[in-house]
């Protein structure tokens, strides 16, 4: 991806979180320059703030993701959180890919705008997609899912996404935006995601222009 395409898209970002009135931190709108010299810290060791990807398709509007992660752990730290969350916007029809987690159980949260459709799978024990339906938790009510079927979160609606259980998510075609939250066990995006094709979790970045925010993966570089 182009620098200029995310910087544009991280500003869309924010003018939609503040029209749904949605408050990220303060040093979420720092520049590359008030990063300098703070490297060791909990946001810079924990890969919080910015994160956006289009799994290597090069087409982000199709398949993609921007999300804000606000707080997290770090596996194997017995000192840090055992939590995490994040804030993502999905658009209309805008894919995350089909994937699981070896570690992380996750709700996924509709907090506003559209609503998020969601397909699941069980997985098999060589990690391919299941034959066998799917029993989810959404907001305390267990569901059966037959394999591939999907649910609708519409505003305020929650699903419990458990270790192994394949998912892939988009918003729903003419209901508009979603801003969808994740509070979770520990995140580590770097070891934790298992994609049924494979495809990278983080973009290769083509300097076009200075970054007008930092990602997650600019602080080695930039901080």
């Amino acid at each position: 991806m182009k620098r200029s395409e995310i910087n544009r898209r991280i500003q869309d970002a924010e003018a939609f979180f503040d029209s749904m009135n949605f408050k990220l931190p303060p040093w979420a709108h720092w520049t590359a320059d008030q990063w300098k010299g703070l490297g060791d810290s909990e946001v810079v060791h924990h890969m919080l703030g910015w994160d956006l990807t289009d799994y290597g398709k090069g087409e982000f509007d199709k398949t993609g993701l921007i999300l804000f992660t606000l707080r997290n752990g770090k596996l194997g730290d017995p000192n840090a959180k055992t939590y995490a969350e994040k804030i993502m916007i999905v658009g209309e029809n805008q894919i995350c890919p089909m994937h699981f987690h070896w570690n992380k159980r996750e709700d996924i949260i509709n907090r506003g705008g559209g609503n998020l459709v969601i397909e699941l799978y069980s997985s098999t024990q060589d990690e391919e997609l299941s034959n066998e339906p799917t029993t989810i938790n959404v907001d305390g009510i267990v569901r059966i899912v037959e394999p591939g079927g999907t649910i609708v979160l519409t505003p305020g609606e929650s699903v419990c996404l458990e270790p192994g259980m394949y998912h892939r998510f988009y918003g729903e075609t003419g209901k508009g935006r979603v801003m969808v939250g994740e509070v979770s066990s520990v995140n580590d995006d770097n070891t934790d995601n298992r994609f049924h094709e494979s495809m990278p979790r983080f973009p290769a970045i083509e300097e076009d222009e200075p970054a007008y925010r930092l990602l997650v993966t600019d602080y080695p570089n930039y901080v």
